[in-house]
């Protein structure tokens, strides 16, 4: 994180724990939010042919990626199976790359081994760049991941229910961002946690080392959020990606789901189905877990009834409930 960033959170009352997780002792429930966002990060890549290199790679169509509209996708590995997703915006002749700080490395790695003597430049910035989110009464693009440019930032929808955005700012816009929404436009401070619960409620599947290479992009509903294009050529893992597609539905997708609980699970903890002889109906990709009630992203097996009794094999008390989610 931006130490200039970091020091002013601090100065705002901002309590760092877990080295993640930013919390707010004073917060009002009943008023729209500003969060910092500290788990992701923000990999640029930048060159005349960065565009060629993330094409051949990433599962969306990067050449629909432009100044007023992001994407969101994956990389894959041979088999098919996403390493990382990500959301790409671009900012003048750079690609932002927003991916969880703990898979950026292993993602710049990768990527590293395909630039050779192509005029690509890949570089970490998220100790300069800050990530905010804003929920609450703002006015949102209408088109999902629709991007506009401010002075010392971009901006990204992320849907309007409830409205939010995703704000890459340098330290100075997003300071001055932070200060207007507390002082003039009567927002409160978030806790980062919160922000991660909201992206899990709207079926963002930020993927964790853990949840790493476990899952084909259509598993993880990446398909439905427009973050797999069928039509743009080769790929890392395209050949998988694209029988998935073309043979039928996965046999698997992305849910949302909640139970009593208070203690999150572990990304893969195996999820039985009661009626079934406690047969494994799929794994949780990532949880949340807070006043006793545990929202959770799990890639499942599809009934073909839809009819699902299921619980965590670790806790068999714990009945799942389905959520709708809407990709709308």
């Amino acid at each position: 994180m931006n130490p200039q960033w970091k020091s002013f959170l601090l100065a705002e009352h901002a309590v760092f724990e877990n080295g993640d997780r930013i919390v707010f002792s004073k917060t009002q429930l009943d008023r729209p939010h500003i969060y910092p966002i500290s788990h992701l990060g923000v990999l640029s890549v930048s060159g005349k042919d960065a565009a060629k290199l993330l094409q051949g790679q990433a599962t969306c169509n990067v050449f629909e990626v432009t100044e007023t509209q992001a994407r969101t996708g994956a990389f894959c590995n041979p088999k098919g199976r996403a390493i990382a997703t990500f959301l790409l915006a671009k900012q003048a002749d750079d690609y932002l790359l927003v991916l969880p700080l703990e898979l950026l490395e292993p993602v710049k790695n990768r990527l590293q081994k395909y630039v050779l003597r192509s005029d690509i430049r890949l570089t970490d910035r998220s100790d300069d760049l800050c990530l905010l989110g804003i929920s609450g009464n703002e006015p949102v693009a209408e088109r999902r991941f629709a991007t506009c440019r401010n002075e010392g930032g971009v901006t990204i929808s992320l849907g309007s229910s409830p409205p939010r955005t995703l704000t890459i700012a340098d330290t100075e816009h997003a300071i001055t961002l932070w200060s207007e929404h507390l002082t003039e436009k009567g927002f409160a401070p978030g806790n980062s946690e919160d922000w991660r619960l909201l992206d899990l409620l709207a079926g963002i599947p930020w993927l964790s080392r853990a949840a790493s290479e476990e899952h084909v992009p259509q598993m993880l509903n990446l398909d439905k959020l427009g973050g797999v294009s069928f039509t743009k050529g080769c790929y890392t893992g395209q050949e998988i990606v694209a029988r998935t597609h073309y043979l039928g539905k996965a046999k698997r997708a992305l849910f949302l789901a909640e139970c009593a609980l208070d203690a999150a699970p572990e990304p893969n903890a195996s999820i039985l189905d009661r009626n079934g002889g406690e047969q494994s109906r799929g794994q949780v990709l990532t949880a949340i877990g807070h006043g006793g009630i545990c929202h959770l992203l799990a890639v499942l097996l599809i009934s073909e009834n839809g009819e699902y009794d299921l619980m965590l094999k670790d806790h068999p008390e714990a009945t799942l409930r389905l959520l709708p989610l809407d990709y709308a």
